[in-house]
């Protein structure tokens, strides 16, 4: 490094410096000789300290720091005070910006509906604000006014023109990429329901409700059986009717068939 590319690299380092640049912090960024540095620094002093310049780097607080010189103080204080304060906007605030960013012009029942909630608060502050301004009326019932981004919009944001506003593909992009990979994203229908079909036909995934007081042993181990007929291919209602005693099964098979009434008769009376 040059001696004159030495003293550039010290300036940027000073000027971008919020707090007193120390000389181990300046020597670790430039890589140089401590002695070369130190040197270096007190060159660039010396040629900001000429009547020409109207701010001076001052040793202070064991480092380098750019100050305006005394003799400019009184401008820069009043310069100072023209300034506006940094802008601060709530979240609401900021939704309802970008709702009118997008959609401008918008009217507020327009606003109100993409939000769902009354923005009239809100749209109030972003005129005051001069980040928002009024674009007409709309042709419709009640003439409602429309609202559009101002020129300060486009300064405290930093944008030529609207086109440069993020797309929702550039938004989607940079979600992704914060989140990462897919972590954080919603599963599609598709994948949902993939997720539920192997479950079909395990009898051991189906939770079964816990047994109600009173109910007696039989019950429970019918609804047991039930569910394991459903799972092998039986039929349910066989499985119900071995439940109960031989003789009620036979007579239930009696009344079920009369011819068997019948040849029981005749059994009888021979």
């Amino acid at each position: 490094m040059t001696e004159q590319e030495l003293q550039s690299a010290l300036e940027a380092i000073i000027y971008a410096a919020d707090e007193p640049a120390t000389l181990d912090q300046i020597v670790a960024a430039v890589g140089g000789e401590r002695a070369e540095v130190r040197a270096g620094l007190d060159r660039l002093v010396a040629a900001y300290a000429v009547e020409e310049r109207g701010v001076e780097i001052r040793k202070v607080a064991g480092g380098w720091k750019m100050y305006t010189k005394a003799q400019h103080h009184e401008v820069v204080r009043r310069f100072i005070k023209g300034l506006r304060p940094p802008l601060r906007l709530t979240m609401p605030a900021l939704e309802t910006l970008s709702v009118i960013a997008y959609k401008q012009p918008a009217t507020l029942p327009e606003i109100n509906e993409v939000r769902g909630v009354n923005c009239g608060g809100v749209v109030k502050t972003l005129l005051e604000r001069r980040l928002i301004t009024t674009a007409g009326r709309k042709e419709a019932v009640g003439r409602p006014i429309l609202y559009r981004t101002s020129k300060d919009f486009l300064m405290r944001f930093g944008l030529a023109d609207l086109e440069e506003l993020p797309s929702l593909k550039e938004f989607e992009q940079l979600a992704q990429a914060a989140l990462g990979a897919d972590e954080g994203i919603a599963p599609t229908e598709s994948e949902e329901e993939g997720s539920v079909a192997p479950a079909i036909g395990r009898p051991e995934l189906v939770t079964r409700e816990p047994r109600a007081s009173g109910a007696s042993e039989n019950d429970v181990q019918t609804v047991n059986d039930v569910t394991a007929g459903e799972g092998s291919g039986e039929n349910p209602a066989a499985i119900e009717m071995n439940q109960g005693t031989p003789q009620e099964v036979s007579s239930e098979v009696s009344e079920a068939d009369p011819s068997n009434d019948g040849a029981q008769g005749k059994a009888a009376g021979q």
